[in-house]
């Protein structure tokens, strides 16, 4: 597997993740089961949903970190966050507010899964103006990009990294994410992997053996950064 996941969603009561302090330590065990050591929670920042911000994100993955030790689980963890690329995160940016990032400079980012977003670029920009690097959260979700695929080169042309959905190499989120997945590897523009861990609910799927088969092709190809990060 990964060993170190860089997706998920698993501090507790914080958005659409895990609802409790309970839940979040079933699924971090869980993920150590599956042979996970390194854990980098993702909490969205969705201004219209999820008013998260950097300070309260660090200072309940506080909590959960104290939570993970006390109960003698052997992952390490730390935290980002997916940034839903908004107005919110425009002024974040325009006022020069740091950013969580997943290692280095690396910040994880999103846009709607219901349609073509506008303006984009040029969060993406400033993003870069000010040292980042933008990553794609799982671009294979987009599915509205299958009728206009030359968005996904756009986006890799502006230096764009891109995360798979592991979840999306046997269709658990339907035929047409599973399509574009296969698509984006065979365009070799992957770059991360993660699990996206929202519930109990993946983290069984994440024990469908062709899955952990297609994923481990991918490991032994070189395709993830995930080693390094």
């Amino acid at each position: 597997m990964l060993k170190s996941d860089m997706h998920s969603h698993l501090i507790p009561g914080i958005d659409d993740g895990s609802p409790d302090m309970a839940t979040s330590l079933k699924l971090v065990k869980g993920m150590a089961e599956l042979g996970f050591s390194k854990l980098i929670t993702t909490p969205h920042i969705m201004w219209d949903m999820y008013k998260n911000s950097r300070e309260t994100i660090l200072q309940k993955l506080e909590l959960l970190r104290t939570a993970v030790q006390s109960d003698n689980i052997p992952v390490e963890i730390h935290a980002a966050a997916e940034y839903f690329l908004d107005d919110h995160v425009a002024g974040l940016l325009k006022n020069n507010e740091p950013l969580l990032t997943i290692s280095g400079n690396m910040v994880l980012t999103e846009f709607s899964l219901a349609y073509k977003p506008h303006g984009i670029k040029d969060i993406l920009f400033d993003m870069q103006m000010q040292g980042y690097q933008p990553v794609i959260a799982h671009p294979e979700r987009y599915i509205y990009l299958q009728q206009s695929k030359e968005f996904y080169e756009e986006l890799k042309d502006i230096g764009c990294l891109f995360q798979l959905n592991v979840l999306a190499l046997t269709g658990h989120y339907g035929k047409a994410v599973q399509e574009l997945a296969q698509y984006l590897i065979k365009k070799k523009y992957y770059d991360l992997a993660g699990t996206d861990l929202h519930h109990a609910g993946h983290l069984q799927a994440l024990r469908n053996p062709s899955m952990i088969q297609q994923l481990r092709k991918l490991m032994e190809s070189g395709v993830f950064r995930n080693p390094d990060i």
